[in-house]
C-alpha cells in the first residue's frame, strides 16, 4: 500500500519549503547569487542541509523558483504602473514603467543586480527572459498606443521597446553592482526613454 502524506505532514513540508525559499531570498538580498550556498540557506531557514535537498535538487533549482517569484513581482509592479498611467498617454506610461522599475531596483541593489546581471546558471538566466519580455511588452504597448494616437511618429514599436529594456538594464547595472547611484539617475533615465521614443516633454 502506497504511503499517503496526511494533511498535517503536507502542511509541515510546505511550510518548510516556504521557509527555505524565504531564507534564500534573504541571503540573495544580502550576498547576491555568488555568495549564496545551500548550507547558508539551511542555516538561515533553521533546517538541516539535507532538508533543503529534500525540496530542491540543487542550488540552481532553488534559485529558479526564487527568480520566478521575484521577477513575477517586478513584472506585476511594472504592468500596474503602466495601467495606472494609461489615462495620461503613451509618454506617461513609458515614464511610469522606467521610474517604477528603476526605483524598485535601487531600493535593494544587491538583489536587483542578482536578478538583472549577476552571472548565474543557465536555468536561472532563463528566468530573466520573463522579466525582460514583460518589461518590453509594457514599453511596446505604450509605444504602439502613442503611434496610433498620433502622439508618436511611426516606428518599429517592438525594436524601440527592446532597445529601451537594454538601455535601462545597462544603465542600472553599474550602480546596482557598486551599490551606489547618483541621485539623478532615475530622472535622467526617464528623460532618455522619452527622447528615445520621440515623446514631447
Amino acid at each position: 500500500m502506497a504511503y499517503r502524506r496526511t494533511p498535517a505532514v503536507q502542511q509541515r513540508l510546505d511550510a518548510q519549503r516556504d521557509a527555505i525559499a524565504d531564507a534564500a531570498v534573504s541571503l540573495l538580498s544580502e550576498r547576491g547569487y555568488q555568495g549564496l550556498s545551500i548550507a547558508a540557506v539551511a542555516e538561515r531557514a533553521g533546517v538541516a542541509t539535507g532538508s533543503v535537498y529534500r525540496h530542491y535538487v540543487d542550488k540552481s533549482e532553488l534559485m529558479v523558483r526564487i527568480f520566478r517569484s521575484l521577477c513575477g513581482r517586478e513584472v506585476d509592479a511594472v504592468v500596474a504602473a503602466a495601467e495606472t498611467a494609461w489615462p495620461d498617454g503613451a509618454a506617461a506610461q513609458v515614464a511610469a514603467v522606467v521610474e517604477t522599475f528603476a526605483r524598485r531596483a535601487m531600493r535593494n541593489p544587491t538583489l536587483a543586480y542578482a536578478l538583472l546581471a549577476e552571472p548565474v546558471d543557465a536555468a536561472v538566466d532563463a528566468e530573466r527572459l520573463v522579466l525582460r519580455r514583460a518589461f518590453a511588452a509594457a514599453f511596446e504597448g505604450a509605444v504602439r498606443r502613442g503611434i496610433d494616437s498620433g502622439d508618436l511618429a511611426p516606428r518599429n514599436a517592438a525594436l524601440a521597446a527592446a532597445a529601451l529594456v537594454g538601455a535601462v538594464g545597462e544603465v542600472l547595472t553599474g550602480p546596482l553592482q557598486s551599490g551606489a547611484a547618483a541621485a539623478d539617475i532615475v530622472p535622467e533615465l526617464v528623460a532618455f526613454a522619452l527622447r528615445a521614443i520621440g515623446a514631447r516633454q
